[in-house]
This record gives C-alpha cells, sequence and structure tokens, in this order.
C-alpha cells in the first residue's frame, strides 16, 4: 500500500486532475440549467431595466401641479409621453414611465377631483433608470458560476433564452462484493448493499447523471476488470469496495490491466482511508474512477474529499474549500490523520453524532455534515473548525 497522502493536498490534486480534462460546454434552454455551470460569462443583453421602470403604483407629473389627467400607461404598454408641464398620467407598478416625467406621485398621497390631481411628490426618486441593475453587455457572472434559480431569473430578465453551460458529467455506480444482498433481511453472512441505492442520489445532488449502475459484482479480477470496462462510456466511475489489498480486493490489479494512472492512492484521513481517484485514457477521452471503501460511512467521507473536487474541476466550478463552524461538544481527533467526524446542526450549535463507526448508518441518516479536525489536534467547545456539508 502506497503512502497515504494529507487530505487537503489530495483534494487539490483531483480538482486540478478534474479541471485538465475539463467536460465540454453545451448550450441548454433556461429551463434545463439548473444545477449546471456556466462554461461562458452572463452578459446581459439589455440594460436592466430596458427602459425606465416605476416602483409605485401613482402618478407620474410634469412640472408644478396639480396636475390635469393626460391618461394612463400600465405595466407591458409603451408610455406616450407626457408633453405639456401641469399634466399626468396614472402609472402602475412596472410601467414604463412616460417621456417628459419629472416626479412620480405615489397614489396614497394624492388626490383626484373633477379631473385634476394634487399633492406633494417625494423628493426621492420613485422610477429606476435604465441600466440601473445592469448595462448591456456587461458581465454579471464569470465562467465556473454554479447556475440557481435566482441566475435563472436574472439571466431571462436580461433577455436570454438560453445558456452556455458545462456539460452534465455522466456516472457510472459499479459495487463490488460478493457478500452483498439487493432485497431482503441480512442472514447467513451475508449483508445488505446501502451503497448501490444511497449513491447515485448522493451523484445527482452533486450534479452528475448516474447513467450506469452495476452490482453486486463478483469478486473476481476478471469480473472487476470486464465491470470497469463496460463503464467507460461514463466521465466519472465509482466504485464501492475492494479498496484494500485483501485476498477478494481486486480493483488495484484490475487498475493495472487497464493501465490506469493513480491520481490519489490512499489519503491520511479517517475513516475511510484507503479511498483513490484514478485515471483512464481510451484515445482522447479521460475517464475517472474514484475508488470509495465498501464501509458507508467510509464511502461517504471518501465521496465529499475526493468526489467533489473532482466533479468541481471537471465542470469548471471553483474549487470547494471548507467552511468555519463552531463546536458545541469535543470532538476527538486521528493522531496522524485528519479526522472527518459526523456531526448534527441543533439550532445553531453543531454537536458530535452519534452511532458512527465506519460500517453504521444510523449516526450519517442523521448528521448534517462532517467537522474536520486535523491531523495532531482535536476538536474543542466553542472552538471553529472546517465543516463539510453531505449532499
Amino acid at each position: 500500500m502506497s503512502h497515504p497522502i494529507d487530505w487537503r493536498e489530495a483534494r487539490k490534486l483531483v480538482y486540478a486532475a478534474g479541471r485538465s480534462a475539463q467536460l465540454p460546454k453545451v448550450v441548454v434552454p433556461l429551463s434545463e440549467a439548473d444545477g449546471r455551470v456556466l462554461a461562458e460569462p452572463l452578459r446581459s443583453r439589455t440594460h436592466l431595466p430596458a427602459f425606465p421602470t416605476s416602483s409605485i403604483d401613482g402618478w407620474a407629473v410634469r412640472a408644478a401641479g396639480p396636475w390635469r389627467i393626460a391618461g394612463r400607461v400600465l405595466a407591458g404598454q409603451e408610455a406616450p409621453a407626457l408633453n405639456e408641464d401641469g399634466t399626468a398620467m396614472e402609472i402602475a407598478t412596472g410601467a414604463m414611465v412616460p417621456a417628459g416625467t419629472t416626479a412620480i406621485l405615489r397614489v396614497e398621497e394624492s388626490t383626484e377631483r373633477d379631473g385634476l390631481v394634487s399633492g406633494e411628490p417625494r423628493s426621492t426618486k420613485e422610477w429606476r433608470e435604465p441600466g440601473e441593475e445592469a448595462q448591456a453587455q456587461e458581465e454579471l457572472f464569470a465562467a465556473g458560476t454554479p447556475v440557481t434559480p435566482g441566475l435563472i431569473g436574472l439571466a431571462a430578465a436580461c433577455g436570454l433564452d438560453e445558456l452556455s453551460v458545462t456539460r452534465q458529467p455522466r456516472a457510472a455506480l459499479l459495487v463490488f462484493g460478493d457478500e452483498l444482498l439487493t432485497e431482503g433481511q441480512a442472514g447467513a453472512g451475508r449483508i445488505r448493499d446501502a451503497l448501490g441505492p444511497v449513491m447515485p442520489s448522493y451523484l445527482e445532488r452533486l450534479g452528475a447523471q448516474c447513467v450506469h449502475r452495476v452490482g453486486p459484482i463478483e469478486d473476481t479480477l476478471d469480473a472487476h476488470v470486464s465491470a470497469i470496462e463496460e463503464a467507460l462510456e461514463a466521465d466519472l466511475i465509482c466504485t464501492t469496495g475492494g479498496t484494500m489489498h485483501g485476498p477478494v480486493d481486486h480493483l488495484h490489479p484490475a487498475l493495472a490491466r487497464l493501465g490506469a494512472k493513480y491520481v490519489v492512492n490512499t489519503v491520511a484521513v479517517r475513516p475511510g482511508f484507503p479511498m483513490l481517484v484514478a485515471a483512464i485514457t481510451r484515445g482522447e477521452r479521460t475517464v475517472f474512477l474514484a475508488g470509495l471503501p465498501g464501509n458507508p460511512q467510509s464511502a461517504v467521507v471518501a465521496l465529499v474529499s475526493l468526489v467533489v473536487p473532482l466533479l468541481a474541476g471537471m465542470t469548471g466550478a471553483d474549487e470547494p474549500t471548507p467552511h468555519p463552524i463552531t463546536l458545541a461538544a469535543p470532538v476527538p481527533g486521528r493522531g496522524d490523520y485528519t479526522h472527518l467526524a459526523l456531526v448534527r446542526r441543533q439550532h445553531d450549535s453543531w454537536f458530535p453524532a452519534v452511532h458512527v463507526g465506519s460500517s453504521m448508518l444510523r449516526g450519517l441518516a442523521g448528521a448534517s455534515g462532517f467537522a474536520v479536525i486535523p491531523p495532531h489536534s482535536q476538536g474543542l467547545p466553542d472552538h471553529q473548525v472546517d465543516y463539510l456539508e453531505l449532499p
């Protein structure tokens, strides 16, 4: 077994590897853009707003009052001009402000009688000027920005019908292990496969499309090689189990037979240290294989440790970094290794989860994410530590 690499360094290496094999860009309609990553900067096609827009319901007036009512303009209509002093036009919120307007009088602060409107407009301007939010062709968000519903709404307001985004990663899941059952209750030395049902959901939450799923796969070298070869249509292959060097652990020999090159091979993190990422080259394509340990919590540690930055690199997103939280209770360290400790949020405090053995699922199901405890340290109450959120 190779010497484990530092956890933070491992994340940087897989992110850089993903960036070196970034997926191509595609153009998709706004309705299909959520969760993707911008492949080109988002620029407004028009000024935003495109024309002077009323912020209130009221009266567009010209010069001093009282004002003679000259008409009405609603949202969606092109406003005629106010050409004469002492005239007013009823105006709705969001409507185009008539040319010649000198002020807008709020409806609740106005009086209408005998075809005249009177009142005192406020000194503050009650409309939005063209380009106040964005200028035409202004870069609003850079390439690499994740697309959110808010960004989609902005793109629509800017006159866009489509967005240039990175193609969605295609992922495959291969589950290794003769001991696994796909239905029914555990017994007679066999256990239920928990990772086969859960990993596609995690991958899809991370923006990938799970296009291929096989397992349990027989614990033989030939079966491992064949399964990986059949999954090479994907951009990312995630495997579960077989990352050690035991009598039925065939992943490393299979990678050797396929000519794979390790990006990361074992990481100084607990749990889950025998995680790996390898690259398989086929022509001009690079397919990444993320080897996740077979124990459920270890597999999820590997997912958030390596698969998250790898997918970020492949899609051109920024390198993901942990953010700080403040612990409410002590969390132990793991000596020379980084400790990813499951924690749960209770109001605004963070507590270590219970039932957190590497093979356990109960603690994982109730946790919010992982506290990152650096090597040779521990997490102390009222102290900040880095945090990785579960997908």
